[in-house]
């Protein structure tokens, strides 16, 4: 098993609790462009909360606050609060790093390590965030089977992580950021560029990990929210205003009977 440090339980909690995510009068800036505005969710433990809303409404900048990417950007800036069960991650006794071992991310686009082995794409968020194992195979082992690729890979594990297929290597990615056992799962459009039935594997795999994972994804396909998310926050921009949430609501109410009328515009394909 992976051991864990007793100084990030202390600044984060118990490691292995249900996560809940709350954002609360969340503001962003890129330089003096305010690119999200007020926006206030709470993110349910053991649920997949969808994000959608159309292009530059700022669901992925919103993504990448709850894990501490955004303050990567050069000139960017944050007002407000995210608490992972009720402790600020942006206090001033936490760490970025400690932050991003809690809260993963899988991007848009499958970036798992071209080169390196199937079982060394897996072990290397390990190292990336100084962690260590005491048997790595169970890691390998247990991580590939979250992920739903140990049937697939077990016999090639030695294989290079870039010469599998685009929805294999999603799924690797995934199992990499799942190797430092994280409490909640980011996904940016994880999707968008893998054919159905990698987007199905994938979908899958979610529904199997929010037993023990949060899940917070980002789809600009209506039907992936519909089928996989227990809850949807509909972002939308005005011009010349920072983004926003319009509405939270279930999935299916939000679906079948949105309160706002844009809501109802967007999941039905009228405009985005």
């Amino acid at each position: 098993m992976v051991r864990t440090e007793d100084r990030l339980d202390a600044a984060l909690g118990d490691a292995h609790a249900p996560a809940t995510l709350d954002a609360e009068d969340v503001h962003a800036w890129f330089g003096d462009h305010h690119v999200l505005g007020d926006i206030t969710l709470s993110m349910p433990a053991n649920s997949i909360t969808s994000l959608i809303g159309p292009s530059g409404c700022g669901k992925s900048t919103f993504l990448r606050i709850l894990n501490r990417m955004h303050e990567l950007v050069p000139d960017a800036s944050l007002a407000g609060s995210i608490a992972l069960n009720g402790i600020d991650i942006y206090g001033p006794n936490v760490r970025a790093t400690d932050v991003r071992r809690r809260i993963g991310m899988v991007f848009q686009k499958p970036n798992p390590f071209p080169a390196m082995t199937v079982a060394g794409n897996v072990l290397s968020g390990l190292k990336l965030c100084g962690m260590k194992t005491d048997d790595p195979d169970a890691v390998v082992e247990r991580c590939l089977h979250r992920a739903g690729l140990w049937n697939e890979l077990k016999n090639r594990l030695d294989r290079p992580g870039g010469a599998l297929s685009g929805g294999q290597q999603q799924r690797l990615c995934i199992a990499r950021s799942l190797a430092v056992e994280p409490q909640v799962l980011l996904m940016d459009e994880p999707c968008s560029a893998l054919d159905p039935t990698s987007t199905r594997r994938i979908e899958d795999t979610m529904r199997e990990l929010v037993d023990t994972v949060t899940i917070v994804i980002v789809t600009h396909n209506m039907q992936q929210a519909q089928r996989i998310s227990d809850r949807c926050a509909f972002f939308n921009v005005d011009e010349g205003q920072p983004g926003g949430i319009v509405e939270i609501d279930t999935t299916e109410r939000i679906f079948t009977d949105p309160s706002d009328p844009r809501t109802a515009d967007y999941v039905h394909g009228r405009f985005g």
